[in-house]
């Protein structure tokens, strides 16, 4: 499937071809800081299916608890982050955020990882009350 998107303001954006299957949610402590939220949402690929478009990502390296250095990419402007990579062997694959992606409606996770780590609310949230817009 063919994906593109951007970050929030729109200097960093890139397109990639994608498994839809590939989606997944982590609820690890990192995802959650790097995020600022509950978790993390990414739809995978291998390098060479996907590229910036426009603009010049920051990149932040963070040491996961596996000892991997994974390559964090966001907007230097925006603050959105954009995508991951690792180094070695992982770097064929990237991991692409997927509030940044255009066609992120059509993207639905079909796995969870470091489920331990989840905030209980987190998981069930469809008693919560809602309302279209605000």
């Amino acid at each position: 499937m063919y994906i593109d998107g951007a970050c929030q303001c729109g200097k960093i954006a890139y397109e990639a071809e994608v498994d839809p299957q590939d989606v997944a949610i982590c609820h690890c402590t990192d995802c959650q800081r790097l995020t600022g939220t509950a978790y993390r949402a990414t739809v995978s690929t291998q390098r060479g299916q996907f590229q910036i478009t426009s603009g010049e990502p920051k990149l932040y390296v963070k040491t996961a608890d596996n000892g991997r250095r994974r390559l964090q990419f966001f907007c230097a402007d925006c603050g959105s982050p954009v995508y991951t990579t690792g180094e070695q062997e992982d770097a064929e694959q990237v991991g692409i955020r997927l509030g940044t992606v255009n066609q992120r409606k059509d993207l639905k996770p079909r796995s969870q990882i470091w489920c331990s780590s989840a905030l209980a609310w987190a998981l069930d949230i469809t008693k919560l009350p809602g309302r279209p817009g605000d």
